[in-house]
């Protein structure tokens, strides 16, 4: 493998526009993961059982694209390098279809149904054909592995402040995309009778941002290891597959990528069903200060993530973590209805979102752990391939996550024209807060225990990859 890097050390405007590509990926994901489940539900008209079926469907397509795109993305050659194009190729679309999946046309029920699901699956090919070549920059933005965490750190405190922007754009518009009012104006429950219009409106303003933030990526960036044909493709895309399939580190992590991926979405998802019907206050307002609240805490672990994974290890740490949010989750089961519920709550969403901010920097950098596992083991790095994964774990755990929540709801009898839910719906939402996300981060830590790419192992192995691409 040739490489070469110059100058060798980034600059930080370069890490600043890294961050800006999952400044705009986040604001749309956390819509997606956040909104879109009630949207579809409450404002554009689906049966819950039908909303299920559309977010497991296109999010399982969006998965199993990622791979392709990954293996695209390595074959790419240009001015501009390998996967930063992209960035310039696909932003527009990226605004434009994302801004259209939230548009309700006035038609009948199947002719909605369908426009929703090609609009959704249109929206998923997009974030692919941006975001996978985006995430395999990390494996040619710097040579040294260090500088590849202090990116991924630069990237995901970026998505966390995009996130943030994005709960406070709902927050500011919360009344108009929320709709029911009493006499007085005050907001009294649900967004059954949200205005469609009000929401493409917000939607616009978000979509707009991300279009900017992407040609900000794409300008300040750049590609600095230059990777040979056969180290970045490998020799047909029948080895690369053959390769990943046979990296037993990239199983076991993308096995935690997507028990973390699943509790997040899940917990995410289910926010606005519990404050409207658990807690009865505004699901769009007090949800937004709910989940702005565990950005601003995510933010503080990203800035931790980088000292603890020196400390204990890039492993140690996601265990850590996966421990931690599934305990802190189980606890939310057993917190009252009361004032006391309520802050114990925030307290709670302020420490997992702490320890999920210190792991979302190490999944990425980790994953570039494999990649160098691969070259070594395999001959071929398969960069775009082996981080698509990661993208890869992301929606299957998001699809899942998704389709479990509207699936739920479903099976419990949930029905958005319903003043009150009965108790069987209640007790579902609320275990869909608490002890069903705890399963899926379990889950996750069980694949992390047989991770072998601890520290001592990934010195081994950077130092043999040293010696093999200096001869």
């Amino acid at each position: 493998m040739n490489l070469t890097a110059v100058p060798p050390k980034p600059r930080l405007s370069e890490k600043i526009g890294y961050g800006l590509g999952d400044f705009a990926s986040s604001m749309f994901w956390k819509i997606f993961s956040y909104y879109l489940p009630i949207f579809y539900s409450d404002v554009f008209g689906l049966k819950a059982q039908h909303a299920a079926l559309l977010l497991l469907v296109t999010k399982l397509y969006d998965a199993i694209t990622d791979p392709i795109m990954g293996i695209i993305a390595d074959r790419t050659n240009s001015k501009w390098g390998k996967y930063r194009p992209y960035l310039l190729w696909m932003a527009l679309p990226f605004a434009i279809i994302g801004l259209f999946s939230f548009y309700t046309p006035e038609w009948g029920y199947t002719a909605k149904h369908i426009y929703a699901y090609v609009m959704y699956i249109l929206m998923m090919t997009v974030y692919t054909a941006i975001n996978v070549p985006y995430g395999a920059m990390l494996g040619v933005v710097s040579a040294d592995p260090r500088e590849k965490s202090v990116f991924s750190s630069f990237r995901m405190f970026f998505a966390y402040i995009g996130s943030f922007l994005t709960m406070g754009i709902f927050a500011i518009f919360e009344k108009s995309i929320s709709g029911k009012t009493n006499a007085a104006g005050e907001l009294i429950k649900g967004v059954g009778d949200a205005s469609p219009a009000s929401w493409f409106f917000v939607v616009a303003i978000i979509a707009a941002i991300c279009f900017v933030s992407f040609l900000g990526c794409f300008a300040l960036t750049r590609e600095r290891v230059q990777q040979d044909e056969k180290a970045s493709g490998g020799d047909s895309i029948k080895s690369d597959l053959k390769a990943l399939f046979g990296n037993g580190p990239w199983w076991l992590l993308l096995g935690g990528g997507v028990g973390i991926l699943l509790f997040n979405s899940i917990r995410g998802g289910s926010a606005a069903y519990y404050f409207a019907n658990i807690l009865g206050v505004s699901p769009i307002l007090s949800c937004a200060v709910y989940l702005m609240i565990g950005e601003i805490a995510q933010l503080l672990g990203v800035l931790l993530a980088v000292p603890v994974s020196d400390k204990i290890g890039k492993k140690a740490t996601f265990i850590s973590v996966l421990l931690t949010i599934t305990v802190l989750s189980v606890l939310i089961w057993f917190l009252p209805q009361n004032n006391f519920g309520f802050w114990m709550l925030i307290v709670l969403q302020i420490l997992i979102c702490v320890a999920v901010g210190i792991n979302s920097p190490m999944l990425w950098s980790m994953f570039a752990d494999v990649a160098d596992y691969s070259e070594l083991k395999h001959g071929t790095a398969s960069t775009g391939l082996i981080f698509s994964s990661s993208s890869m774990a992301q929606k299957f755990g998001g699809a899942l996550g998704a389709f479990l929540l509207m699936q739920v709801l479903a099976w419990a009898g949930y029905d958005a024209a319903l003043a009150s839910q009965a108790g069987g719906t209640l007790t579902a939402i609320k275990a869909l807060m608490s002890i069903v996300p705890a399963v899926g981060s379990l889950l996750g830590l069980v694949c992390l225990i047989f991770y072998p790419l601890n520290t001592a192992r990934m010195k081994t192995i950077q130092s043999e990859l040293e010696t093999k691409r200096n001869k």
